[in-house]
C-alpha cells in the first residue's frame, strides 16, 4: 500500500501474453511498410520510366541508323564498284575543272580506294565550299598518272557506278564500256520530265538520306549512288540487255542496197 500511494502515475501491469502480442503486430507493421516502399521504388523505373526510357533510346537509334552505313566488313573489289570525284579549278581563272580527288568503294559500300590527286596544272580555286578539297590535302597528293592507272585497274571489266560519270571519265581521261556504266543521271525511272536529277534529289526520294549539306563526300556520293544501284539491279539490268539485245538486232539488218550509179542515169534518161 505504501509503494502504490509513493507512486500514483506507474502504468499498471499488462498481461505477458497481450505485450508479446502488441509488440509483434508492432514489429510486422513497420517492416511490411518498408518492404512495400522498397519494393515501389525499385519497381517503379524498371516498369514506367525504364520501359519509357528504353523506348525512347530506340527510336533514338533507329531515327539515327543511316542508310549508307556499309552492313559488311568485305573490303575486296566486288564485280560492281562505284566511283565519284571531287574537281578544283585550274587555270588563269579557276574556271577549267581539275581531278582533285577519287573515291572508289565496292557494292557493300566499303572503301577500296581513296586519293587525293595533285592536278599538272597549277590550282587556282580548291572550290572547298563543294568539293571539301584544301591546300594542306593536296601537299602530298599522288601525281594524276599514278592515280589513273590504278583507277583504271579497278574498273577494268567491271561494272561502273556512279553519277554523271561521263563528268569523271573526263577527269580522269578515261573510257569505259557503254554496256558497263550504270549511271544513276541516266536512269529512265530517275529523271523528272525527261531530264536528269541530283544526286542529293534522288538520295532524299529514293533512300531517304540526306546528303551533300555543304561539302561534298566523295565516299558518302559513291555510297549513295551505289546503294540506289543496289536497290534497282533487277529492273536496272533488265533494260540494259533489252537496250543491248536491241542494237544487235539493228546491226544485223542488211543495210538497203543503193542502186548503182548506172541505173541512176538511165533512170534520169527517161
Amino acid at each position: 500500500m505504501g509503494s502504490e500511494a509513493r507512486n500514483p502515475k506507474k502504468h499498471p501491469q499488462l498481461n505477458p501474453n497481450w505485450a508479446q502480442l502488441r509488440q509483434k503486430l508492432k514489429t510486422h507493421g513497420t517492416q511490411s511498410t518498408s518492404m512495400a516502399a522498397k519494393k515501389s521504388e525499385a519497381e517503379t523505373p524498371k516498369t514506367v520510366l525504364g520501359k519509357r526510357k528504353e523506348r525512347s533510346d530506340a527510336g533514338s537509334d533507329e531515327s539515327q541508323t543511316n542508310p549508307l552505313t556499309p552492313t559488311s566488313s568485305d573490303f575486296s573489289v566486288t564485280d560492281a564498284v562505284a566511283m565519284d570525284c571531287e574537281m578544283v579549278g585550274v587555270s588563269s581563272v579557276g574556271n577549267k575543272s581539275a581531278l582533285g580527288r577519287v573515291t572508289l568503294v565496292n557494292k557493300w559500300g566499303n572503301v577500296i580506294y581513296d586519293e587525293f590527286v595533285r592536278p599538272v596544272d597549277r590550282v587556282v580555286d580548291f572550290r572547298t565550299e563543294i568539293s571539301g578539297i584544301r591546300s594542306r590535302d593536296l601537299r602530298k597528293a599522288k601525281e594524276f598518272r599514278l592515280v589513273q592507272n590504278k583507277v583504271a585497274e579497278f574498273i577494268k571489266g567491271r561494272i561502273l557506278v556512279g553519277h554523271a560519270l561521263r563528268n569523271d571519265l573526263k577527269a580522269l581521261l578515261l573510257s569505259h564500256p557503254k554496256q558497263d556504266l550504270r549511271d544513276s543521271s541516266g536512269y529512265q525511272p530517275f529523271l523528272k520530265e525527261g531530264r536528269s536529277r541530283a544526286l542529293r534529289h534522288l538520295a532524299a526520294e529514293f533512300l531517304n538520306v540526306k546528303i551533300q549539306n555543304g561539302e561534298h563526300c566523295p565516299i558518302e556520293d559513291a555510297r549513295a549512288a551505289m546503294l540506289l544501284y543496289q536497290k534497282n539491279k533487277k529492273e536496272w539490268e533488265k533494260s540494259i540487255k533489252d537496250f543491248v539485245r536491241m542494237k544487235e538486232k539493228q546491226k544485223k539488218r542488211k543495210p538497203k542496197k543503193k542502186p548503182k550509179e548506172r541505173e541512176v542515169l538511165n533512170y534520169t534518161k527517161l
